[in-house]
């Protein structure tokens, strides 16, 4: 699992206070009682972590952990470069 996947884990964990170690990328947001108040807090704090903005119509598209880590790889992915300020 990379550090991406690591982190989603940990953020989602955190939400619903549960062990990380209990969520995989197959584990569903049914399963862990997730609604969409609950995937609005999720996504503030994984554009935070990650320094990105997750349109809001992607929201609705999720449906397990794994939607979630794939759409973080996409916009970190897509990120552009920082430009260094002096």
């Amino acid at each position: 699992m990379d550090d991406i996947a690591t982190r989603c884990i940990e953020i989602i964990a955190k939400s619903k206070n549960i062990p990380a170690d209990t969520i995989n990328l197959d584990t569903t947001f049914e399963q862990l009682n997730i609604d969409s108040l609950d995937k609005i807090n999720i996504s503030f704090e994984v554009e935070e972590a990650f320094d990105i903005n997750i349109p809001d119509e992607a929201l609705g598209s999720l449906k397990n952990v794994g939607d979630v880590v794939n759409g973080v790889r996409q916009l970190v992915a897509n990120k552009p470069p920082k430009v260094a300020t002096s």
